[in-house]
């Protein structure tokens, strides 16, 4: 067997895989990571909007926080908001690539 990363879901995986039938086994620990990110990928979150001086704010929920710690990111004070339609907005959080 030999070791590999695999890509899942935007998440690269430990796995080890075969040369020979090209199976993969996936590390456990990993495979549970990703359950937990569908899990919370799933949800749908009430959050209020709350006026903090000038500026609108939200909170993030606990358990999307504790989950992005548990991945051992550095989490970054760098936020992006994308205001992607008349509905959506988006956060995306750490350090970012110039998007053309």
């Amino acid at each position: 067997m030999k070791k590999i990363i695999v890509n899942k879901s935007g998440a690269e995986l430990r796995a080890v895989e075969c040369p020979k039938c090209k199976e993969q086994i996936i590390h456990p620990a990993d495979m549970n990571c990703l359950e937990h990110y569908n899990h919370l990928k799933g949800k749908t979150y009430n959050v209020k909007l709350r006026l903090v001086g000038n500026s609108h704010t939200i909170s993030i929920p606990k358990e999307i926080i504790n989950f992005m710690h548990e991945q051992e990111r550095t989490m970054d004070n760098m936020v992006r908001l994308c205001f992607e339609d008349m509905t959506r907005m988006s956060l995306r959080f750490g350090r970012f690539e110039e998007e053309f």
